[in-house]
């Protein structure tokens, strides 16, 4: 049986191990799926061969962590130095990036779309941006701190800090940050995020499973909202291609990781 994890820390929230495993269920295939809360990202690798994995997915806080652990990447988790899938092939760990396209997908249900506020610049707000950026989106990064905006800056992206930032109006408002998951904190200071809501669009949190304080607020100014259940779902589907060398259609993996949004 081939067995494979979810790192991260906070873990215990994941819907991961259940959609996996029904889908290895159904599908037939020989494979188990776990959780594994990950204190230190700099024994991923170590950990990963400890626990006789053949593949992983990456959460926060451990996406740049993995991309450092890997072997081999794919030319877009090098290009964005994010990853969020391992695979172990001949004891190498090969790297890929699965949120990008996922959160792409899940986002194409909104029309006429074109700036984003990304509120983080974490490991998915780096792999995402990418892809919005290359598909004709007008991204900016809003974060805490002045440090993770440098690679946004010079790959030409519109960067600030929350005291450097001056609002304009942004179609989608996105919480790229785990503010919200375990807490009630808001991923920017309520008088900015008081100013760019009633202006957009929607809203959109990665987190999923709950509605978050920033998800509140903004259904408070009557936004459309989204949380970041799609967005799993999506990325989950591609990365269990990875897992299963591509031997299962997309729609039919679909189909049943989907049941694991009705339990």
């Amino acid at each position: 049986m081939y067995c494979f994890a979810i790192f991260g820390n906070p873990i215990s929230h994941s819907k991961s191990p259940l959609m996996h495993n029904l889908a290895f269920k159904e599908l037939g295939f020989n494979g188990c799926y776990n959780r594994y809360r990950l204190e230190e990202g700099e024994k991923l690798k170590e950990t990963f061969f400890a626990l006789k994995l053949k593949g992983i997915n990456i959460t926060v806080p451990h996406k740049t962590h993995a991309f450092h652990a890997c072997d081999v990447l794919d030319s877009f988790a090098q290009k964005v130095g994010a990853v969020n899938t391992i695979v172990e092939k001949e004891g190498k760990l090969y790297g890929y990036n699965t949120d990008a396209p996922g959160f792409l997908k899940a986002l194409s249900e909104f029309s006429e779309v074109h700036s984003v506020l990304f509120l983080g610049a974490g490991g998915t707000a780096q792999s995402t941006a990418v892809i919005l950026q290359e598909e004709g989106y007008d991204v900016t990064i809003l974060n805490r701190s002045a440090g993770r905006l440098e690679k946004f800056a010079k790959e030409g992206f519109k960067t600030a800090t929350f005291e450097t930032f001056t609002p304009q109006a942004y179609d989608l408002v996105i919480n790229m940050t785990s503010a919200g998951l375990e807490d009630e904190q808001l991923p920017a200071p309520k008088a900015l995020l008081d100013i760019v809501i009633p202006s957009s669009k929607a809203c959109v949190d990665v987190i999923y499973g709950k509605e978050t304080p920033f998800l509140k607020l903004a259904k408070s100014y009557h936004k459309p909202t989204k949380d970041g259940a799609d967005m799993l779902l999506y990325q989950g589907i591609i990365a269990f291609e990875h897992f299963t060398e591509y031997h299962y259609p997309f729609e039919t993996i679909k189909a049943s990781m989907q049941k694991a949004f009705l339990i």
